[in-house]
């Protein structure tokens, strides 16, 4: 078995960015992983494509289907740009796909973005639909990063991943508990495109109001909260659980303020004082809410490089596809709440 791969990691949010593109390197030394990214761009979806993906949980069954397809190959189309410009060579593809649906209490997870249009348009073999075996086996599907996280990054404590979804990686010796704490840039971009803005930038309209404490209280007070691990929450948690709460207010300026308490005080509940914690992911840039989490949770955050905090989920989603092809557990029992540990994700040939 070799010990060096070179995998693109690919990476659709659900805050709707856009697709990550990461060229890694993986090197095994005796047990030991090393990583580099070595190239990385980030595709931006057009506001038709935003759109298309924010409503396809309300498409019928034919059109699910297509758009499956279409995204396919508008990510063939990009991934074979990326290779056209660049000096290297790889092994493999990774791709998370876009969530559509994540309800693993019924048994199922769907993410779209066609593996079979994507290989061909990239001829190479793609690694896909890494979550579904997982919940096959009884677990959440969900998350998935927690095995980078142990292997790639051991010099942290916990990792959180402040993305449309907030979630963490929190380490005890050699071994990992992991879940989704609460929505996160999902709910600020939303509020940000009322006020005809993409994003918060830095937090700054955030910053400028006031702590609405009644929404504060029942944003907290959602059962998810005092749920046991493992979990993991999606798009329909928002729509179900946050939507009508944040929509009923008129002052965004103070919604997004208590927004960003709520996701702080969160995260000060999942993270014990003390412990060094990276954070990666675009709420990364968002100043206020770094503010808020350290004021809140008193832990040493550590901000990485650009690189690191764009492109860390499509780093670990190439590193999945490593495991993948070597048929090394690649998915966490502990963390997911399956019967057993397992080998995720199915291999698409060009």
């Amino acid at each position: 078995m070799k010990n060096e791969y070179a995998v693109i990691g690919l990476m659709s949010g659900t805050s709707l960015d856009g697709l990550d593109i990461a060229g890694c390197t993986f090197i095994n030394e005796d047990g030991n992983w090393r990583y580099e990214i070595r190239e990385a761009v980030t595709k931006n979806y057009s506001q038709d494509w935003k759109s298309k993906l924010f409503s396809a949980h309300q498409s019928t069954a034919e059109e699910l289907a297509h758009l499956n397809v279409e995204l396919g190959k508008l990510h063939g189309s990009w991934i074979r740009q990326f290779l056209d410009e660049s000096i290297y060579s790889y092994d493999a593809i990774a791709s998370h796909g876009h969530t559509i649906f994540h309800q693993p209490q019924h048994s199922f997870t769907t993410q779209i973005g066609s593996a079979p249009h994507l290989a061909s348009a990239a001829k190479l073999p793609v690694i896909a639909d890494f979550r579904t075996t997982d919940i096959a086996l009884g677990g959440q599907g969900a998350p998935l990063v927690p095995i980078g996280d142990l292997h790639l990054f051991k010099d942290y404590d916990c990792c959180l991943n402040l993305g449309g979804i907030a979630n963490v990686s929190i380490k005890t010796n050699d071994s990992i508990q992991a879940f989704d704490i609460c929505i996160c840039n999902m709910a600020l971009n939303f509020l940000a495109q009322k006020m005809n803005k993409e994003y918060d930038a830095n937090g700054t309209i955030a910053s400028f109001g006031k702590l609405d404490k009644s929404l504060f209280d029942a944003l907290n007070a959602l059962p998810y909260f005092s749920d046991s691990k493992p979990k993991s929450i999606g798009k329909e948690f928002f729509e179900k659980e946050i939507l009508h709460q944040i929509n009923q207010q008129k002052n965004i300026e103070d919604v997004m303020h208590t927004f960003v308490e709520h996701i702080a005080f969160q995260v000060a509940r999942s993270v014990h004082a003390g412990r060094r914690m990276l954070v990666t992911g675009g709420g990364a840039y968002n100043s206020f809410l770094i503010e808020r989490i350290k004021s809140r949770s008193h832990v040493e955050v550590i901000i990485p490089d650009d690189r690191s905090i764009q492109f860390k989920e499509a780093l670990i989603f190439a590193f999945l596809g490593v495991l993948r092809l070597r048929n090394e557990n690649n998915c966490l029992a502990s963390v997911t709440g399956a019967e057993r540990d397992s080998v995720g994700g199915a291999v698409y040939l060009p």
